[in-house]
């Protein structure tokens, strides 16, 4: 087995370090829990193992937190400075994001669902659009997804910590917590102030201590009107992982549970998105140079074609 581990970006290999890898196929092995038919061309064979139910998300409790090594303002500092970061790289790579909405069964396993796959494309008018590159089929008896789901869901933003949302936030340092083979500082995050029209993150970030950027997030939105859902289904709470690309910490896995009430019984229900496949962009083509001039001060026409 190698040492290292590898994400493939513009045809090269870029090395990690052996506790990122460990971390990468960690993640990578939640993605497997969604079934063979979503690697795709990846050579999954044989059954999957369905997403276990998520761990029960704590935080140091003790008086006084382990101290970190750098100050704490320094650490937001910087995985402010990634985020930044982020938002501008993401925008140049593809991606696959499939989103599953189910409903369980006695046993804790999906016994109906539906699924949409989708793909960024920028349209001509230069905004990018999530293109739709299936065609949904449902089993679901209980619960259905709308298109206004889909664009709550579409509509978070991905890195919600940017250096210019930090004065709306009071971010405080929770203390260290290893993260699978990651060690981690964590913060707590609340919003200041709520507004109705701009929703805000309230929970709790797992920054790596190594890059110092945002690996794992736990929480919901929020604005002055209540918890921020869809239309139709409960979904508040999200965690969220996030995966290695290039120099790059990317969403990679998003779960929420919750439950609705139905023939006088309590349904559970449960959203996952997984992201896979980044890859950069096509470079757009170049533009084909401009004809030279007719020089205005030759008094000659154009030779006629």
């Amino acid at each position: 087995m190698h040492r290292e581990f590898g994400i493939l970006h513009q045809n090269t290999w870029i090395p990690m370090s052996i506790k990122r890898t460990r971390f990468a196929m960690w993640v990578a092995a939640m993605l497997c829990a969604a079934g063979p038919q979503f690697l795709y061309g990846q050579g999954a064979t044989g059954p999957m193992p369905e997403p276990s139910p998520g761990d029960i998300v704590r935080i140091p409790s003790g008086p006084v937190p382990e101290a970190a090594s750098i100050p704490p303002e320094e650490i937001i500092k910087r995985f402010a400075a990634h985020e930044d970061e982020y938002v501008k790289s993401r925008d140049s790579f593809s991606y696959r994001k499939r989103l599953l909405l189910e409903e369980i069964g006695e046993d804790g396993k999906p016994v109906n669902q539906t699924e949409v796959d989708t793909v960024p494309q920028v349209g001509t008018d230069g905004i990018r659009y999530e293109h739709l590159v299936n065609h949904p089929s449902s089993t679901l008896q209980f619960v259905h997804l709308t298109p206004e789901d889909l664009q709550t869901y579409a509509s978070f933003p991905m890195f919600p910590l940017t250096t210019d949302q930090l004065p709306n936030y009071n971010i405080h340092y929770e203390g260290k917590q290893p993260l699978d083979q990651l060690q981690t500082y964590i913060f707590s995050v609340e919003p200041k102030r709520l507004d109705r029209k701009h929703p805000y993150f309230s929970g709790v970030v797992w920054v790596d201590d190594q890059d110092l950027a945002i690996v794992k997030s736990y929480g919901k939105w929020v604005t002055e009107l209540g918890d921020v859902t869809s239309p139709e289904l409960p979904f508040s709470m999200f965690e969220t992982y996030r995966q290695p690309v290039g120099n790059n910490w990317f969403p990679a896995y998003l779960r929420s549970d919750s439950e609705i009430t139905a023939n006088k019984s309590s349904i559970p229900i449960r959203l996952v998105i997984y992201w896979t496949d980044y890859a950069p962009f096509p470079a757009a083509p170049a533009a084909a140079p401009a004809p030279a001039p007719t020089s205005p001060t030759s008094g000659l026409a154009p030779p006629p074609h």
